[in-house]
């Protein structure tokens, strides 16, 4: 008995892993690609007074953080037309690569963005170490 109840706890435990995984990409890898003349899309969620305190060169805002509310996950919509009319790679930036992050990328794949183009900025603006590639105050 007790087997098979460990058995089925592992189980579940790796679904609901394989259910929180998402694509992340390290910082170190945004800003090569930003490198290459902003060869992916940047959507920042961050609140609008955060982004104007501080976002990284070439990001779309789109204030949709945390992206629970069905007004907020449409604030989204704003950037699709420019993700359709692209094949590059899509980050969601956030305050830290989390919950809201993970929010955007899901409402994004139900918005039929492939996952194999979208991405998670891991540790979100809270651990981006690269302010030359900040735009700060606007």
């Amino acid at each position: 008995m007790f087997k098979r109840f460990a058995m089925v706890l592992v189980f579940t435990l790796s679904l609901s892993s394989a259910a929180l995984a998402a694509n992340m990409m390290e910082e170190d890898a945004v800003k090569n690609l930003l490198e290459q003349d902003n060869a992916l899309i940047l959507v920042d969620i961050q609140p609008a007074d955060a982004f104007a305190k501080a976002h990284i060169r070439g990001s779309l805002e789109t204030n949709a953080f945390p992206a629970k509310t069905a007004e907020e996950k449409a604030r989204l919509d704003q950037v699709l037309p420019a993700i359709q009319a692209s094949d590059l790679p899509v980050v969601i930036v956030c305050p830290r690569g989390k919950s809201g992050a993970r929010n955007s990328y899901d409402y994004l794949l139900s918005k039929g963005v492939s996952e194999d183009r979208l991405y998670i900025l891991e540790g979100g603006m809270a651990d981006w170490p690269f302010d030359e590639l900040l735009v700060e105050g606007r």
